[in-house]
């Protein structure tokens, strides 16, 4: 019988758990399913106490999509009614940021349809990227699809904090899921990311008929890319994909592979994500104690809990939301405009008083004069620092 205590001692040691200790986690008999949350949850509090980070998501452009991903009620072999319609305008990402920083949100997700963005709709979410980030403290993450290092680029300079790509799943399973890109794609996806500066958002879906080998093997590629957060979603069937009618999660299987999560991954970011509140059910608070962080106000085209709910049920258990909001960043457009009129001022100014004149012309400043040019001076330093 496993200690889950002794193992996550020694987690919190340095020491990792085996492949063999991995399995075990997951073959977790259901009576000593309390035991595992425990043992989990002293990794969790040593890490991220009992502060909960939420994350709202917006479907920017939905449907129409030409991959073939077999969870996805989006792809080209999706009969599922949802809706579809193209890029948003940056006018909604920005109604879309708002009602995310109304919600709590730490970050903001803006998300689309397809294989890989066009340059169209790169150029549009960068512009309303540079808008949210003028006028609303919120973080920003975009999961867009499979990108090169150009683009991902282009959306560092543009204000993108995080990129989102999941590996979904182990590299031996991933052909069973999708056969228009390869695991390879989606690494070479999350290295353009990491190599633009962008942060990494990276993690996979559960209950698509994987053995325990492959979410093991998942968890283990994932500390190979050490994403700052890792999104566990967990399987919602939809009727029109070729997973409609998949159902083996149970509440209990589900908490044991975010446990295996927190056990190999004890200091990053870990969300339960879609479908948490259909396969937890009524253990959904006990996830708290595993995870440290939560989407609220729904998905891509699946529902979930709305923001008020979350936030009753995270102080319900005896945890806090999180707000860390970034430093707000002034428009550049704004900064050259300040620049240009303290420039003005501070060389103008000894030209505004006829004492000013003389004191200028002669060469001599009065105490007065001379503290408010240093002031002056001053400011204009951290303006040009901004």
């Amino acid at each position: 019988m496993t200690c889950y205590q002794d193992l996550a001692d020694r987690v919190l040691g340095g020491t990792s758990p085996t492949r063999k200790e991995a399995l075990d986690i997951l073959a977790t008999p259901q009576g000593q399913l309390l035991d595992l949350v425990n043992a989990a949850y002293t990794i969790r509090s040593r890490y991220f106490g009992n502060t909960v980070r939420l994350q709202m998501l917006l479907n920017a452009k939905s449907g129409a999509c030409q991959e073939d991903c077999h969870y996805c009620s989006q792809s080209t072999i999706s009969d599922a009614p949802i809706d579809r319609y193209a890029l948003l305008s940056p006018e909604k990402m920005m109604e879309g940021a708002r009602r995310a920083a109304e919600a709590k949100a730490q970050r903001y997700c803006i998300v689309i349809s397809g294989r890989s963005p066009l340059q169209s709709e790169i150029t549009q979410i960068s512009s309303a990227v540079r808008k949210i980030k003028d006028e609303i403290p919120i973080q920003i993450c975009c999961s867009l699809g499979l990108l090169n290092g150009e683009q991902a680029s282009q959306l560092k300079a543009a204000g993108v904090d995080r990129i989102n790509h999941n590996l979904n799943t182990s590299e031996a399973f991933h052909p069973s899921i999708c056969s228009t890109h390869t695991y390879q794609d989606r690494l070479d996806t999350l290295k353009h990311a990491r190599a633009a500066g962008l942060e990494l958002c990276s993690g996979g879906i559960v209950g698509m008929g994987e053995r325990d080998e492959d979410l093991v093997d998942l968890a283990l590629a994932l500390k190979e890319v050490q994403p700052d957060s890792i999104p566990l979603n967990m399987l919602y069937p939809v009727d029109g994909t070729p997973f409609g009618e998949k159902n083996d999660l149970t509440p209990a299987r589900c908490l044991t592979i975010l446990c295996l999560f927190r056990f190999l991954h004890p200091q990053t970011e870990i969300r339960a994500a879609g479908g948490r509140e259909k396969n937890l059910r009524s253990l959904q608070p006990l996830a708290l104690y595993v995870a440290d962080s939560l989407f609220v106000d729904g998905y891509l085209t699946t529902p979930g809990l709305a923001h008020q709910e979350v936030w009753n049920m995270i102080e319900d258990m005896g945890f806090t939301v999180e707000v860390r909001l970034p430093r707000h960043r002034k428009s550049p457009s704004r900064n050259l405009l300040s620049l240009i009129i303290f420039r003005l001022i501070f060389f103008l100014f000894p030209l505004l008083s006829v004492e000013g004149v003389r004191s200028f012309c002669s060469g001599k400043r009065t105490q007065n004069f001379g503290t408010l040019h240093a002031s002056l001076r001053e400011r204009l330093s951290q303006i040009e620092a901004a």
